[in-house]
């Protein structure tokens, strides 16, 4: 499968890439921008080595990753993927998902969310779409939690964020038909 673009009124996915990952690299150096994830990507190395890992994985079609492009203010905002694709059991994961705090609180999220939610159940056959957060960051659960995602659980100490902390980790998911319809 090619990588799609994803476009609507307010937003654009366009596939992640070595060619257009620096589009990023000021954003990414905005501090705690990712504190709930066991990524790096301050520096331009470990900005880097976190497109590679998506690569590695789109390559492997464990992963989509996109470049997320704000037309509303006209800048690339951050970026976010399908991840842990289950193509057998139609199920996967939308995450890795960060936006510059510029753009966080003003709908963006929201609408590259509902545009992937979309293209996955109509597009690509998916039954299934899971969202990972961990239980701390209250902003992206309720983020999660507007696009009527439902809490399946707690995975309890399941992620380490450094060698002395290993996170709760919510898991939400929405069904396709659940989803019908939004």
């Amino acid at each position: 499968m090619t990588n799609p673009t994803l476009e609507n009124n307010r937003v654009i996915l366009s596939p992640l890439g070595l060619d257009n990952y620096l589009e990023l690299a000021a954003v990414a150096k905005e501090k705690n921008l990712i504190q709930y994830s066991p990524s790096t990507i301050e520096t331009e190395a470990e900005l880097k080595n976190y497109v590679l890992k998506a690569l590695e994985q789109n390559n492997k079609s464990q992963a989509i990753p996109f470049l997320v492009y704000d037309k509303q203010s006209q800048a690339y905002a951050g970026c976010t993927r399908y991840m842990n694709i289950d193509w057998l059991n139609k199920n996967l994961e939308i995450g890795s998902t960060w936006i510059g705090k510029n753009f966080q609180g003003t709908g963006l999220n929201g609408e590259m969310k509902r545009l992937m939610i979309d293209f996955a159940f109509q597009n690509m056959g998916f039954e299934r779409i899971a969202f990972k957060v961990d239980e701390r960051n209250v902003r992206s659960r309720n983020a999660v939690e507007k696009l009527n995602a439902v809490l399946e659980g707690i995975l309890r100490q399941d992620v380490y964020l450094s060698k002395e902390y290993k996170r709760n980790t919510c898991v939400y998911s929405i069904l396709k038909n659940e989803w019908a319809g939004k």
